[in-house]
């Protein structure tokens, strides 16, 4: 019989500030390469997913946010891994820190989310 995997969980940190959305692209080298992304990861043991969400988007953009809301949370088995994922709305904590890009990272209006292809 075949064993079981835990989900993994993850903060994902869905980043909105003037009707815009901070939006990467998954590297080459990841799990489902070249698709759509906002900035998210794996929680650390006892880390909840909304601080998960804060620190992996520091991480990865440099910018820091504030969580608003649970917009979504949902279980889900990809070929890689099942992900246990946790999406939070989020607000730079200092808007005067944003700037167009953020690292790998750049805003994307509301109405051109649904073109991008998320995983």
């Amino acid at each position: 019989m075949a064993e079981l995997q835990s989900a993994i969980p993850i903060g994902v940190a869905v980043v909105e500030h003037q009707g815009r959305y901070l939006v990467g692209r998954r590297a080459p080298d990841s799990p489902l390469p070249g698709q759509a992304e906002f900035p998210g990861g794996k929680c650390h043991p006892g880390e909840s997913s909304g601080v998960c969400a804060r620190r992996e988007c520091l991480e990865e953009t440099g910018l820091q946010v504030v969580t608003v809301d649970l917009l979504m949370h949902r279980t889900f088995t990809y070929p890689h891994a099942t992900l246990d994922l946790s999406f939070w709305l989020c607000r730079p904590a200092d808007p005067a820190s944003i700037s167009e890009n953020h690292r790998d990272y750049r805003w994307i209006p509301r109405e051109e989310l649904a073109a991008l292809n998320f995983p």
